[in-house]
């Protein structure tokens, strides 16, 4: 994402319950950056997506870039845009989740918000747990490969 400014920031890490309707209380600071409409689609490594208008669009100008011809490009794009569906939070700042992604994601109650820059994830506890233990565990030899990505570009 050379040169892309980046307008806001969802940070850190919420954890919540995900209601017997499927609604989700999304943090009060995620709350101020998302427009009245925004996004949720998969996510990779087994989370949902949550976009603002900005960086849904953002999103999808990237995709329309890629080489359509290539079939790896096409299963990717369905796979984002034919999870993906617009929401609005409800007068309590939830998020009422469809019961397709809370199965892609593999939530039960427990939840964890996780803010990614641009963007913020939504995970199941157990998932979230375990992948953070990884991270934690590589993120030194992480930080040197991403260093290598940057001198790259």
């Amino acid at each position: 994402m050379e040169g892309k400014e980046v307008k806001t920031a969802f940070l850190g890490e919420y954890r919540h319950n995900l209601d017997a309707k499927n609604r989700l209380i999304i943090p009060a600071r995620f709350r101020e950056v998302l427009s009245p409409a925004f996004y949720v689609t998969r996510g990779l490594d087994g989370c949902l997506a949550v976009y603002n208008s900005d960086a849904w669009q953002a999103k999808m100008a990237e995709l329309a870039k890629l080489p359509h011809t290539r079939r790896e490009v096409r299963l990717y794009i369905r796979s984002i845009t034919s999870k993906a569906v617009e929401s609005e939070l409800d007068g309590q700042g939830r998020l009422q989740l469809p019961q397709f992604l809370v199965d892609i994601a593999g939530i039960d109650k427990p939840c964890v918000i996780v803010g990614c820059s641009d963007y913020f994830e939504i995970w199941s506890e157990q998932r979230w747990d375990s992948f953070d233990s990884e991270a934690d565990d590589s993120f030194e030899a992480n930080a040197e490969a991403m260093t290598e990505l940057l001198e790259k570009l």
